[in-house]
């Protein structure tokens, strides 16, 4: 059984695929409950300016020392679209651990993302991948590091970041808040320059949960790459809302799609995040 799944699956999820996959888990328009009147949300910004929405946006985001959720997602690339389920783990600022099973129950790809890393586990073809985060934007023709990863997986903003001067609007009954650059916190760059980063960045807010719904992440330098998020279906866990429903679009040389479903979800509870590579595996760079 294990050899017909491989030669079923084992050209839909190539290392690209898988990273890109894994790099972008998130999806789903709309929070559907009923706005304020445009009017009335802008009295906060003639008020208080953009800084009293930043601060909102802070204190409702998803607060957590573990996170633990089931997810089914779609993935679509080039015309051509795959299905799977998973598993995610992620002890916040320092793991995330993610487990793809594409079907039958049989696990596909074992991922362990830390602040310096990215290690992968593709059982189809029997091979494993280590490296840092500059080979894997390298291959990727991206820029992502472990807090951009996090924050985008979860519906929350960039923690370790220069908080920038925003610009608050109201767009289509939401807050929207702008900024031109952000840069990485210097205690936080562990290697070269290249690791500051600085993006453009919209986040739209909903009036009402100051959670994020809608979310744009552009490199300055790099017109031609950009990071679009979609969070909705929002429903309390430990008593934080946290979208069930998210939705990625990586807009690239390829467009790249991946809606995800969020089941079974669990704040605070420890977990175990194992991760070992048979003997019998290949490396692969």
């Amino acid at each position: 059984m294990k050899n017909a799944i491989k030669g079923h699956l084992i050209t839909s999820l190539n290392k690209p695929i898988v990273l890109y996959v894994c790099m972008a888990i998130v999806f789903s328009v709309g929070f559907t409950s009923c706005s304020p009147s445009r009017k009335a949300i802008k009295i906060p910004i003639k008020e208080e300016g953009a800084d009293y929405l930043f601060g909102k946006l802070k204190e409702k985001e998803l607060r957590f020392d573990w996170f633990n959720a089931k997810f089914s997602a779609e993935y679509e690339n080039k015309g051509k679209s795959n299905s799977f389920s998973g598993q995610i783990r992620i002890r916040k600022d320092s793991l995330i651990w993610i487990s793809l099973t594409p079907m039958l129950g049989i696990e596909a790809i074992r991922l362990m993302i830390t602040q310096d890393s990215v290690k992968l586990i593709n059982r189809l073809n029997d091979t494993y991948f280590i490296g840092d985060y500059e080979s894997v934007n390298r291959f990727l023709n991206t820029n992502i590091d472990f807090d951009l990863l996090q924050a985008v997986l979860l519906g929350n903003d960039l923690q370790f970041y220069e908080d920038g001067k925003f610009r608050a609007t109201v767009d289509q009954g939401e807050y929207k808040l702008s900024t031109a650059g952000r840069a990485k916190l210097k205690k936080f760059v562990r290697n070269s320059h290249e690791n500051l980063k600085i993006f453009i960045q919209n986040i739209w807010l909903d009036a009402l949960t100051f959670k994020i719904t809608h979310a744009e992440v552009k490199e300055m330098r790099r017109d031609n790459i950009k990071l679009e998020s979609f969070y909705g279906d929002f429903k309390e866990v430990a008593g934080q809302l946290f979208p069930n429903d998210m939705k990625y679009t990586i807009w690239a040389e390829n467009t790249i799609r991946v809606k995800a479903g969020f089941s079974r979800i669990q704040i605070d509870e420890p977990q175990q995040f194992p991760f070992k590579i048979p003997a019998s595996y290949t490396k692969v760079q």
